[in-house]
């Protein structure tokens, strides 16, 4: 799909043939997945991708990761509601590593309620938080959040 629409990918646009699609064998069945917002390029996560939520992905236009820590697809915003509409895919040149560009709906893309997943700064010091929040992940998912 091409950065000028603004229609998720979903099942119009046609599969990718193997060759051209993501090598999962490189990374023992998953790759990491880098979440970019379309518009602004703010990276606002990093996850992981199986053969099964690439194709996933592809079919619905949303995001669908594979999580490591439940070992079952994980389909972005199915908690919180807070989904990836997926705008365009792109791999990098060794077909191991996947980025997605996507509108986040809901505003935060981070579980602890954060745009960004990255919302804290490296220093001296130690870490500083960079971002406010724009939800409470307490009432958005319990004692999870944080």
């Amino acid at each position: 799909m091409s950065e000028a629409t603004s229609q998720p990918v979903g099942a119009k646009s046609a599969e990718p043939r193997a060759a051209e699609g993501p090598d999962f064998n490189k990374g023992g069945g998953i790759l990491p997945a880098i979440a970019q917002d379309a518009e602004t390029g703010e990276v606002l996560m990093l996850a992981f991708m199986n053969a099964e939520s690439y194709a996933e992905t592809l079919a619905t236009g949303r995001a669908v990761y594979f999580s490591r820590s439940r070992n079952r697809l994980w389909r972005k915003g199915e908690e919180s509601g807070h989904v990836q509409l997926v705008r365009e895919i792109r791999l990098d040149c060794d077909n191991d590593a996947i980025l997605l560009k996507v509108e986040q709906i809901g505003g935060a893309a981070c579980h602890t309620g954060h745009r960004s997943c990255f919302y804290r700064r490296v220093t001296d010091g130690g870490l500083e938080v960079v971002e406010t929040p724009v939800f409470d992940p307490e009432h958005v998912y319990g004692k999870k959040g944080g």
